[in-house]
């Protein structure tokens, strides 16, 4: 690739149990390879806990140093979220650019994000790491070039002080605060309209994007890197029965994902809050895919604590692995799971048919005596409910149907036996 950064990663092995840096850095390879670097080679230092000053210490600082002007790098990207003094010691014993994680993230962010919305939550996002680190990256933001770590969606200056910061920061919280409103009144005019609302979430990577596309028709960009798609969509779908439903499409989860970008998006992972069921979608043919279940549902609890009582569990990319015997272990562990293939649309009837099981278990079945004057509430019951039966009598219908709880509450009046048509319960 033409002016492709050439990067060097950096980790510290601290001794965490099993196989959790290996982990870690194929997945950091991943991200540097999603945000257009080439990884040269990878440093390793056995640490128990980070320098202070360096991160990795002093000695294999200049280590490091002798490795990227040997191997001619221009870019050293560290496996966790450095400091300001840290960047800034790095930066200067080093000579060419050192970004962490978190940076890494932020800067896949913002070449991903295409509405308004999410350009302007990425910025907000790369605003709070950026104001703290303002001394620690001085030497970077004078180097001409940009590249992986200064990009940015807006029309941001890099070259800025703290006061300005500040205050476009001030500026992005309220733009946001207005979408944030904008996105309630959505949820409220769906909520009005009892349209089951169904949340694809996951770890990056999962399939959303090809699952919502099998499921809707719709044509949404799919790609196999992480964070391939992150503006929220929302389209329009039916599941068993020809029921109507709306499947949204969320940002993909990932370990050690920056505070910052939780913040920023807190309107959008609202949606996720607000859903009648989550389709948790798990990558299969993943080696490592039960701890990224473990991870998507430790982001899942600090959005919402109760998000497991709407949680649907799917299991994606089947037609990668020998199902058979993936799903004798997975079925013990995960009963009520579905297994699929979203690119081959394999197992989306079974999948369509456990959503629509799901969503009728938070209905009631109601026996209703409704006046014929109500035709507003008929319209109501045959739009939102399914309708068993309707007896006609000489002055009420009598109706018996499956409608969600709030539905029900609203038409509490009309579950007693209607006595004439002078009882007017509209007013009740």
């Amino acid at each position: 690739m033409q002016n492709q950064e050439k990067a060097i990663l950096v980790a510290l092995d601290s001794g965490k149990p099993g196989d959790y840096l290996e982990r870690s850095m194929e997945e950091l390879v991943l991200l540097a390879d999603t945000a257009g670097a080439a990884v040269l080679d990878q440093v390793i230092q056995k640490r128990d806990s980070p320098d202070r000053a360096y991160y990795i210490g002093k000695g294999k600082t200049e280590e490091l140093s002798a490795l990227v002007k040997m191997r001619e790098a221009d870019l050293v990207i560290f496996n966790d979220e450095l400091s300001p003094s840290q960047i800034r010691n790095l930066d200067r014993e080093i000579g060419v650019k050192v970004i962490d994680r978190t940076a890494l993230i932020l800067d896949i962010f913002a070449r991903r994000a295409l509405s308004r919305e999410g350009k302007l939550q990425v910025e907000l996002a790369q605003m709070n790491y950026l104001l703290p680190r303002l001394i620690g990256l001085g030497n970077q933001l004078s180097r001409l070039g940009g590249g992986i770590g200064t990009r940015g969606p807006g029309e941001t200056q890099l070259e800025v002080d703290r006061r300005v910061i500040r205050r476009r920061i001030s500026e992005l919280k309220q733009e946001i605060s207005s979408l944030r409103k904008h996105r309630l009144l959505h949820r409220q005019r769906r909520k009005r309209n009892r349209c089951s609302v169904i949340s694809l979430v996951g770890y990056t990577n999962a399939g959303k994007s090809t699952l919502l596309n099998a499921l809707t028709g719709a044509n949404l960009y799919t790609e196999n890197k992480l964070f391939a798609t992150l503006d929220p969509m929302v389209r329009r779908g039916f599941i068993n029965g020809g029921r109507e439903v709306l499947f949204t499409d969320t940002v993909g989860f990932i370990e050690k994902l920056p505070q910052q970008l939780v913040t920023a998006f807190q309107a959008t992972l609202e949606e996720i809050a607000s859903a009648d069921v989550l389709l948790h979608v798990v990558d299969l043919s993943h080696p490592d895919y039960l701890n990224q279940i473990k991870v998507v549902r430790e982001h899942l609890a600090k959005i919402n604590p109760d998000y497991y009582l709407r949680e649907l569990l799917v299991f994606n990319k089947t037609d990668l692995v020998d199902a058979n015997s993936e799903s004798i272990f997975l079925s013990r562990e995960f009963p009520a799971a579905a297994f699929i293939s979203a690119l081959k649309q394999e197992g989306l009837i079974d999948l369509k048919e456990k959503i629509a099981a799901f969503i009728n278990k938070q209905r009631l079945q109601l026996k209703i005596f409704l006046p014929y004057s109500e035709g507003k509430q008929y319209s109501e019951i045959l739009k939102q409910g399914e309708v068993q039966s309707v007896k006609y009598e000489s002055d009420y219908l009598e109706i018996r149907a499956v409608v969600d709880s709030e539905l029900a509450e609203k038409l509490k009046p009309y579950n007693v036996p209607f006595k004439n048509k002078n009882d007017d319960r509209s007013k009740k």
